[in-house]
């Protein structure tokens, strides 16, 4: 697609941009053995480029005498330092002061803008654009880890409009810049709402104030001085139980080793049920000794639990068996627990195994100094919780639903909106290079009735008072090339 440059605009390279009095140049060739010479001088690396932002993230150093003796380039504020590797290739932000000298690494290009050609903010967005992105990927060479030559990147073409277009374009960009950033500060909250959500209405079910409406609909108001006889915490008709009580089998999985190859029995492990639902992504299969398929054959109204995990936060997570893992087995870090139906409804237990109580109760067994945290059948069947009359927990489970639903329905909103927030930079940075962000300076001169600079004729000024020739200027208007 070709698109035609706004009038008083150029087309021209990354070279131009800098400018005659500028600076483009690869950062230096730093080995190990420098540095362990001294920490007087910060090494920026690439994971301290980030798109538009100096991430701050490596804490390398060299001695002031090695960096003088390598003759290296050190850096000033507000050079623009661009990646010349992948995640993106030519990313860029701007160098701020970090109160010590500090010089680049190879992969890292350094663009000290002739600020009389080109303001650095405007070369550092105008590089975290598509229209430089993709001409930096079409020419970057290598297999796993691509890189571009600086020589290639002084070379990708680019609109340079007129001076003072260039500062209201950084300003505006600026501006939309905090905006999306505070968008995107307020959609982060959404997350931690609906988890917050999710277990208050666990909490609320779990110990009978969800449904305290449903009980006096139902019974009537309470007497006065009618009491739980199981505790006066909990509510009429309530009682206070172990895991043990409720369930008529308790199960570890198979150790028999798991494929892809489609050839036994699918087998269900952590990454199947850590979502707290069953995933039939990345199923493997095992082929069982007849005895224990028969042992471990899963039947619609077990509940998975995890054992065994390096984050004790995986621990006791559980997954409802349903219709479509009948007949499933299931791995080794997974417990098999078989409610007893007859006295709890599968659906309530494995709510109440993801209850804060029980998920408390799980984390404080678990948690271990040795990196692999586990919790036992005995410490599963030991897991307390209150347990309601059955009708009264199939309410329960309805009313959950409806509220998961809910957030659940308010969470696709949220990704769709976050997808939308997170295309925005890109969306603002082709417009403000295509002359649509803000009033050109044609524009604004034809309506306030004077003359103005264009950035071909800035070039030129530039070019006869220095007595230096810039580099190639391809047209003041026309066709920008095809973006492949």
């Amino acid at each position: 697609m070709t698109e035609s440059l706004p009038e008083g605009w150029v087309y021209t390279t990354l070279k131009t941009l800098v400018g005659p009095e500028g600076l483009f140049t690869d950062g230096d060739w730093i080995l190990s053995e420098h540095l362990k010479t001294g920490n007087d001088v910060r090494l920026i690396q690439l994971a301290d480029i980030g798109i538009g932002v100096f991430q701050d993230k490596s804490k390398k150093h060299i001695s002031s005498k090695t960096a003088h003796d390598l003759r290296v380039t050190f850096l000033r504020q507000n050079d623009v330092l661009i990646s010349r590797m992948a995640d993106p290739l030519a990313r860029a932000c701007l160098f701020p002061t970090l109160g010590l000298p500090a010089i680049t690494a190879v992969d890292v290009a350094i663009a000290r803008c002739d600020e009389s050609v080109c303001i650095p903010a405007y070369l550092m967005n105008l590089c975290n654009s598509f229209q430089v992105l993709v001409q930096a990927e079409a020419a970057a060479v290598g297999t796993t880890r691509k890189r571009i030559s600086r020589k290639n990147l002084e070379e990708i073409q680019v609109g340079l409009p007129p001076l003072p277009e260039q500062k209201r374009i950084v300003n505006i960009l600026e501006m939309l810049a905090d905006k999306v950033d505070h968008c995107n500060a307020r959609l982060r909250t959404i997350t931690a709402l609906l988890k917050r959500f999710r277990q208050s209405v666990l909490a609320s079910a779990c110990s009978g104030r969800l449904t305290a409406d449903w009980r006096i609909q139902r019974n009537g108001a309470p007497a006065p001085d009618e009491t739980n006889a199981e505790s006066d915490d909990l509510p009429l008709g309530w009682k206070a139980v172990c895991v043990s009580d409720v369930i008529d089998d308790l199960k570890y999985g198979t150790s028999q080793k798991c494929g892809y190859e489609k050839r036994g029995v699918p087998v269900l492990r952590i990454p199947n049920v850590a979502k707290g639902v069953i995933d039939h992504n990345d199923i493997k299969y095992a082929e069982l000794p007849a005895k224990e398929q028969k042992q471990l054959h899963l039947l619609p109204g077990d509940i998975l639990i995890v054992r065994s995990n390096g984050s004790v936060s995986f621990v006791g997570k559980c997954a409802l068996v349903g219709e479509h893992e009948r007949g499933f087995s299931y791995a080794g870090y997974l417990i098999r627990i078989r409610p007893n139906q007859t006295i709890v409804s599968p659906e309530f237990l494995n709510l109440a195994l993801s209850s804060y109580d029980v998920r408390l109760q799980i984390e404080l067994q678990a948690r271990s100094t040795s990196g692999v945290n586990n919790i036992n059948s005995e410490e599963v069947r030991a897991l307390r919780l209150s347990l309601p009359p059955l009708d009264e927990q199939e309410e329960i489970v309805r009313r959950v639903n409806k509220l998961f639903i809910l957030a659940d329905k308010i969470e696709t909103r949220y990704k769709a909106v976050q997808q939308q927030v997170d295309h925005l930079p890109q969306s603002i940075l082709a417009k403000a290079f295509r002359g649509e962000l803000v009033p050109t300076e044609a524009e604004l001169a034809e309506r306030e009735g004077r003359s103005y600079e264009s950035a071909e004729q800035l070039l030129q000024r530039i070019k006869y008072s220095r007595g230096t020739a810039p580099a190639s200027i391809v047209k003041k208007r026309g066709k920008q090339p095809t973006s492949k």
